[in-house]
């Protein structure tokens, strides 16, 4: 087994045994890494995987929108919140402004904190009701 298939094997792994609330944290620091990519891209001027990075996070973001339960009142503020992500994201790719991509930025990393937050509080999302 080479080492890239022992990675992709352990990976597929942590994902089939991960919480439904550690998954939402992979899915937030997973956006987070696909910005971070693009900014960089963008800086050298790659503008193709400035691109592939961006949609990669704006699928994430989508992820998001699609599993949202508008039962509950918050659903409404979380889906607003997806939905400018996603607009800024759009800007920043046409644009292949990397200002944009840090805001997008410093969102998703105050969403993936507090995130972690309720996890800690939770009990990684077990006590939830």
């Amino acid at each position: 087994m080479t080492q890239a298939n022992g990675y992709n094997a352990y990976a597929q792994n942590k994902v089939m045994t991960a919480s439904p609330a550690e998954l939402t944290l992979m899915l937030y620091e997973g956006a987070i890494k696909f910005c971070n990519i693009a900014v960089v891209a963008i800086e050298q001027k790659d503008y193709a995987k400035a691109n592939t990075n961006i949609q990669k996070a704006e699928r994430i973001i989508g992820e998001f929108q699609a599993t949202l339960n508008f039962k509950y009142a918050v659903a409404k503020d979380f889906d607003n919140v997806y939905r400018y992500l996603m607009e800024r994201l759009i800007q920043a790719n046409m644009k292949k402004d990397t200002e944009i991509l840090e805001e997008v930025l410093k969102h998703l990393r105050t969403m993936r904190d507090t995130w972690k937050e309720v996890m800690h509080l939770t009990k990684n999302g077990t006590d939830v009701a």
